[in-house]
């Protein structure tokens, strides 16, 4: 089965709430790598790279309303994965 990167951009009351964190124990148990980090403008960009399903459930997760904060609204991009990370990481 072959790798893609999902990078998604969620917005609402995302940072300073532990989202980062969450996203991270969730990437993880799911066998992702990549990383969470907040941008400038208060989202938090999050890259998971592996198999489709499990970033699709991270995806799910994302929007799922029970994360830390409030999810306003996730944008995704889906692409062929760098393969360049290791773990997943807080940025």
């Amino acid at each position: 089965m072959s790798a893609v990167r999902l990078t998604a951009w969620v917005r609402g009351y995302v940072q300073g709430v532990g989202f980062r964190w969450w996203t991270r124990s969730r990437a993880l148990e799911l066998g992702l790598v990549g990383w969470a980090r907040n941008t400038a403008d208060g989202r938090v960009e999050v890259v998971a790279e592996g198999p489709r399903e499990p970033c699709e459930e991270l995806l799910a997760l994302l929007r799922g309303g029970r994360t830390p904060g409030r999810v306003d609204g996730v944008v995704e991009r889906w692409s062929e994965a760098k393969g360049s990370s290791t773990g997943f990481a807080e940025r």
